[in-house]
């Protein structure tokens, strides 16, 4: 697919945003408060690794014209983990020859400005909470239910870090003594994976009959289903919403959130799924933490991480609470 870019008048406001993805990649021009004015987006093919990726940045910067094209500094949301203090990649985990990149020396030489990155959840985590549905809260804990399972925490509007290399991996967190984690049973392709056995073995029901013909991405049809009553929906919503609501609960009786965002592609699901978590968490939390934090929907969409790099570029290089 040939990227596209999109460009409104607009003034100077200064700052760039990136998006780098298993996906798409994004470019944004903006800043956090009146939002995103110009936008470069590329899908990504993993087939051609971290250089394919590396060549439609180039391309980017060569093609597109944003309203200001010399921004004050630019902000980084990669997707894997990546040491925020240097803007060094550890690795990917969907897409190979990141490992030790130094992405944003790299970024730095070619736009001349001075370059911020970290791990697009933590990224997504300070886009919710400073211009999504996390506003006004504080600390603000944010998940996302994409093909994987990803965490930031904002204490205070930064981000928590925590000692190299650690970061607030909600889905690493383990639902049993057998491996079974948040990611295993959470994320967008585990779902998916459960639909297709569970309709299998139903073949006749409501959801089955949604699925018919379509092959990955089960998951988008399980609010459909579950509006029209179908009784497998239902089960597999109220499976999945306890299990993210005991991984969440770990995560409240750590760090006390006040509110939890839940984002990615499976939140599309919508307020069903919010309901459901929401319902399960209570029983998972000890009595004095009654009722918990608030349980919203993410209100940025798919601009949670271009708009956290925006922000992350106007913050520049905070202390960062809990870093070593």
């Amino acid at each position: 697919m040939q990227p596209t870019a999109t460009t409104t008048a607009a003034a100077n406001a200064g700052f760039w945003g990136v998006e780098i993805g298993g996906t798409k990649l994004q470019l944004v021009a903006g800043d956090a408060r009146t939002g995103i004015r110009d936008r470069f987006r590329a899908t990504v093919n993993p087939a051609h690794g971290g250089a394919g990726i590396r060549e439609q940045i180039d391309h980017a910067l060569r093609t597109w014209t944003p309203s200001f094209p010399r921004p004050h500094a630019v902000g980084v949301g990669f997707g894997g983990p990546i040491d925020w203090r240097t803007g060094v990649i550890q690795c990917s985990h969907q897409i190979e020859g990141w490992a030790g990149f130094a992405l944003a020396e790299w970024l730095q030489q070619r736009i001349q400005t001075p370059v911020f990155a970290d791990n697009d959840a933590n990224v997504g985590a300070l886009g919710e909470a400073r211009c999504g549905a996390g506003r006004g809260g504080n600390p603000v804990f944010y998940v996302t239910l994409g093909s994987g399972v990803g965490g930031g925490l904002v204490v205070d509007g930064l981000i928590y870090h925590g000692a190299l290399p650690g970061e607030a991996e909600i889905g690493h967190v383990c639902l049993d003594r057998g491996g079974a984690t948040v990611e295993s049973r959470c994320s967008g392709w585990a779902v998916d994976r459960k639909i297709r056995e569970r309709c299998a073995d139903q073949p006749s029901g409501g959801l089955a009959r949604l699925i018919s013909g379509h092959a990955g991405g089960e998951a988008k049809h399980l609010a459909a289903a579950v509006a029209q009553g179908d009784p497998l929906a239902q089960s597999i919503l109220r499976e999945t919403a306890e299990d993210l609501a005991f991984g969440l609960s770990h995560a409240v009786h750590l760090f006390h959130p006040e509110i939890i965002v839940l984002g990615g592609g499976l939140s599309l699901v919508g307020e069903p799924l919010r309901q459901a978590v929401a319902a399960a968490m209570p029983s998972f939390l000890m009595k004095a933490f009654a009722p918990g934090p608030r349980l919203v929907l993410a209100g940025l969409g798919e601009d949670a991480v271009p708009m956290g790099a925006l922000a992350l570029a106007q913050l520049g290089r905070p202390p960062a609470v809990g870093a070593s």
